[in-house]
């Protein structure tokens, strides 16, 4: 029995519940997303001036390829053509966007700026815990599950600390106790549950492992997505799979968080084609696949995506671009406001930028995870989930 084939890639968490909410996904775009060619200010003279090169097309612009044009959404600003799998759910109003919107710490370090929005602090001295961990803290659960949070990853990423533990997840077929198979698989079983029958902290740890792998076991991997969702033939779009897997299954998931790296783009960034077009190509793939595998339960599913900063917004001499400030988030559900860009749009000017030439954020990202804790996952009160923070919010949730 190789049972070292899977077991380091779980992080056992114990067998609790889950009160009626939202299931919260958090897709982290890890090395700040150039989100100004993401959502992309085609209004804005002055965003063409200071990207002469990578500034996306405007969508009327017929000196252009057709595919290479932003998509329109408002008139205002549009969609990179390469998130153009995401338009049916802007148009279902199932998808609203946040320009300048982000942390106040402008040191423009990943580490940094990672750390602090990922704890959900203002600055070091805040609570080492994650503000994904303290809302599961604080939240009362209600029906039974063996797993209340998941990180599809090797590791749960710093927002999941806390006091409530945590299953890191890889794959759910790699997972199952039944792949082992046949006889081995229930020996296996029986030796395990007559092991776990005294009452020390092993031996429920031991039951707690039991309940998880069981619950996984419900789950086949091999069934086909609802309503033919095309997942990408990637990691991310393989870890949306697994998520829409674990919440299909109403196992009792409240939480489930997904790294997408690679957004630091200094060099050959690329405008409508290149490295940014297939990191946005794979991430508005894999959000809208899960959106429709999801569709019979989306008016109670949120999905955040977020980094921890924009990028500057003047092209560099490399053709990428540099370390910025503020940034956009995208929300997606049943839930949100959608078919709209929210958010107080400071302008491109160069007297309305700050630091070294950077989009202001007018908006703080603790506003937007605020409200949504409130108003989709039952806090009364967030005032333990962003300490120093007086949350004001936007109206982006019904």
């Amino acid at each position: 029995m190789k049972l070292n084939t899977w077991l380091p890639r779980l992080a056992f968490a114990p067998p609790t519940s889950s009160a009626k909410r939202d299931v919260l996904v958090v897709v982290f775009l890890r090395g700040a997303a150039d989100t100004l060619n993401m959502i992309v200010p085609h209004g804005e003279d002055a965003y063409y001036a200071a990207r002469p090169v990578l500034a996306i097309a405007r969508p009327d612009d017929t000196a252009a390829r057709a595919q290479d044009r932003a998509i329109d959404l408002d008139g205002f600003f549009g969609a990179h053509p390469a998130m153009r799998a995401l338009l049916p759910a802007w148009q279902s109003r199932q998808l609203a966007i946040v320009q300048a919107c982000g942390a106040p710490d402008e040191s423009r370090s990943h580490f940094r700026a990672m750390e602090l929005m990922e704890r959900g602090v203002q600055d070091e001295h805040g609570p080492a815990t994650g503000w994904i961990g303290r809302h599961l803290a604080a939240t009362p659960p209600g029906a039974r599950s063996a797993m209340r949070a998941v990180a599809l990853g090797e590791r749960a990423p710093r927002s999941l600390a806390g006091s409530i533990p945590v299953t890191a997840l890889r794959s759910i077929a790699d997972a199952h106790l039944g792949a082992q198979g046949g006889v081995a698989t229930e020996h296996l079983r029986r030796a395990l549950d007559t092991m776990y029958q005294r009452g020390d902290a092993l031996a429920r740890s031991g039951r707690q492992t039991l309940d998880l792998m069981r619950a996984l076991d419900r789950i086949d991997p091999a069934a086909p997505p609802a309503h033919n969702a095309r997942y990408p033939d990637s990691e991310f779009g393989h870890a949306c799979r697994q998520t829409a897997l674990l919440i299909n299954a109403q196992i009792g998931l409240e939480v489930a968080a997904i790294d997408l790296g690679g957004w630091d783009t200094h060099i050959a960034q690329g405008g409508a084609q290149g490295p940014l077009a297939l990191l946005l190509r794979d991430l508005a793939e894999g959000v809208a696949a899960l959106h429709v595998d999801l569709r019979d339960r989306m008016n109670a599913v949120s999905i955040v995506c977020m980094s921890e900063f924009g990028r500057r917004v003047a092209e560099n001499g490399g053709l990428g671009t540099d370390h910025g400030h503020g940034g956009a988030m995208l929300l997606i559900g049943g839930n949100v406001r959608g078919g709209r860009v929210h958010g107080d749009w400071p302008g491109l000017q160069r007297e309305q930028l700050i630091g070294p030439g950077d989009l202001a954020a007018t908006t703080d990202y603790r506003d937007i995870l605020g409200e949504l804790l409130m108003r989709r996952l039952g806090h009364p009160s967030v005032e333990a989930i962003f300490p120093d923070h007086i949350v004001k919010p936007r109206g982006l949730f019904v």
